[in-house]
């Protein structure tokens, strides 16, 4: 019955430990359960000094422009303030997972380049 209210697709769902299928549910409420990846992820990050009129969104369209349904998530992880120049850096946390197969770093690495020349070449940030 609760496969069928929740929309879980796979019994064994009910004796996971993971957090992803965990945290979707909360006591006296019905949640549509939301597929996750069982494949590992692949961690990328990106430092640049922030260009004159950043968006973060931007940066979220560029990435996802370059490397689809394979980003599951993109976090400022880190910012500093130049305390001489007051320019501001940031690091970005870009985690590539597939829902269909393990990725490769060697694969991801070649999304990962070419989102750092969008970075520098569209966004006109300087890479750290």
């Amino acid at each position: 019955l609760a496969m069928v209210l929740f929309g879980i697709p796979d019994i064994r769902l009910f004796w996971s430990t993971d957090a992803r299928f965990l945290d979707q549910f909360s006591d006296g409420e019905i949640n549509e359960f939301v597929p996750f990846s069982k494949y590992p992820p692949c961690i990328k990050d990106v430092s640049f000094w922030v260009p004159e009129g950043f968006h973060e969104n931007t940066l979220c369209e560029v990435i996802r422009g370059i490397a689809g349904d394979d980003v599951e998530s993109v976090a400022c992880i880190d910012s500093f303030t130049h305390p001489k120049s007051k320019r501001e850096s940031r690091c970005y946390r870009i985690i590539y997972r597939s829902m269909e197969r393990s990725l490769r770093n060697d694969e991801i690495n070649v999304l990962q380049d070419r989102v750092r020349d969008a970075i520098q070449n569209d966004m006109r940030a300087e890479l750290r």
